[in-house]
């Protein structure tokens, strides 16, 4: 997909090489039980403060269908990031389905403590 189609609204997003990091992590995530697919999950991750940061889609149809999740993850101080594909993001969950947004949990003692930093740090950066 061509950055010119991505809808302008889905700001920060992620260049080729970040999507495919966050990919591989949010494939981790589903391996350790960390990953909560779909909008509606996302939401309540976020509303219930266990939420690391959100990976939404840029060409989810239409985009205002999860544009609520930037609003509510600026309020909670969580980093989030677009990524191009749903499909490919789909794949990342593990689920032959698109995903339109997707959201990586807290868990202590997990052994993705320190990739989900990294890549939180890396969103911040974006947003910045």
């Amino acid at each position: 997909m061509s950055q010119e189609a991505v809808n302008p609204k889905a700001y920060p997003l992620a260049d080729a090489q970040l999507a495919q990091s966050i990919q591989e992590l949010i494939n981790q995530a589903a391996n350790y039980k960390q990953l909560k697919k779909g909008a509606n999950e996302a939401t309540k991750t976020l509303n219930r403060g266990i939420a690391e940061f959100v990976v939404m889609a840029a060409d989810a149809e239409p985009l205002e269908i999860l544009l609520h999740l930037p609003l509510l993850a600026e309020d909670k101080n969580v980093p989030y990031v677009f990524v191009p594909s749903m499909q490919a993001l789909g794949r990342a969950c593990g689920v032959t389905r698109p995903v339109i947004a997707c959201s990586v949990t807290s868990n202590e003692g997990s052994n993705l403590k320190d990739p989900i930093n990294k890549l939180k740090i890396a969103i911040e950066k974006l947003l910045i």
